[in-house]
């Protein structure tokens, strides 16, 4: 079975990130705007080279974090399953772009029972999607659900992101909270045309699709908004220049500013609407949660969130649901 119900129903199944990524020939300071100071991705001493051969440690500590929080998930009865490694012709068919496989939110997400391949806007990331493939042929060809990819983006004359035609639609931009779905737009990820055809696409099936604009500086609406369970969230009202949509602002809410967010404060996980996941770092949040009467588990997540993304971005469920 395939569905995700919200954001914070009990978690049954989940994909799980790998940890690989080659940095990129070039890359534009603007673009990595995203990022906090700490950052790995933007390196540019290391262009073009593996992140793995160039800090073999660090790669060793990275997919620790990401064993340890397979583990957790584990514990609390979630099936977890890990795509594939990147083939070496994959690695090189992304030329002078490099490659990522490093962040599973993005290339797909589920809305209740539609599994949908997204339009990623930057170059590195565009073919991340081919080694979840072999989970979703898998999980997807089985189950009783829609599977649709978006169209894919036009190319780009300009060379500011935020021209870009697209369509462009991201996961982590993607909040689902019942037959109400929020999409943020940032400029760095999905944009307008990206959410029209979501809207066009789940309209049918009773779906209402809502533009969130972001900060420029966020990369997704999740960096900068999380549902923890009904009427409790974690939000940076810096990154919403329209303020809180209007569906949520009766809700509880733990506040954090923008230099917080873009650490990936609000980037946890509920595995349930009792039970969230967080960086040790942000404890201080975690207290607040508990006080709120929601048990905390910590992972160390930082060579994670030093790549711009943390726990809800390293993983995309396929069965979220309190049934």
């Amino acid at each position: 079975m395939i569905f995700v119900e919200n954001e914070f129903a009990p978690l049954k199944k989940v994909i799980l990130t790998v940890s690989e990524f080659g940095f990129p020939e070039m890359m534009k300071v603007e673009d990595l705007r995203f990022l906090s100071s700490t950052a790995l991705e933007g390196d540019d001493a290391n262009a073009g080279k593996d992140f793995g051969e160039v800090y073999p440690e660090l790669q060793k500590a990275w997919e620790q974090e990401r064993h340890n929080f397979a583990l957790l998930l584990e514990k609390y009865g979630v099936e977890v399953l890990r795509p594939r490694n990147l083939t070496t012709l994959e690695k090189v068919s992304g030329g002078e772009h490099g490659y990522s496989n490093f962040f599973v939110r993005d290339p797909f997400f589920t809305i209740g029972n539609a599994v949908i391949e997204g339009s990623i806007r930057f170059m590195q990331r565009r073919n991340e999607i081919w080694p979840i493939r072999d989970l979703l042929e898998r999980e997807v060809y089985q189950s009783d659900c829609l599977y649709v990819a978006a169209p894919r983006p036009a190319m780009a004359e300009q060379e500011e992101l935020a021209l870009w035609h697209g369509p462009f639609l991201e996961g982590g931009d993607i909040l689902v909270y019942g037959k109400h779905i929020f999409v943020g737009n940032s400029g760095l990820s999905s944009n307008s045309l990206g959410i029209k055809w979501l809207s066009k696409l789940l309209q049918p099936y009773g779906y209402q699709v809502e533009e969130v604009k972001l900060h420029p500086n966020i990369l997704h609406l999740d960096c900068a908004l999380g549902l923890i369970r009904e009427g409790l969230m974690i939000v940076c009202e810096e990154a919403l220049p329209y303020g809180i949509p209007q569906k949520l602002k009766t809700w509880d809410k733990i506040v954090v500013n923008l230099k917080e967010a873009s650490l990936l404060a609000t980037n946890g996980l509920p595995i349930n609407p009792t039970v969230y996941v967080t960086d040790p770092v942000f404890g201080y949040i975690g207290d607040k949660l508990s006080a709120c009467g929601v048990h905390v588990e910590y992972v160390d997540f930082q060579i994670s969130r030093s790549f711009g993304g943390s726990f809800r971005c390293s993983t995309q469920p396929l069965l979220r649901s309190f049934q």
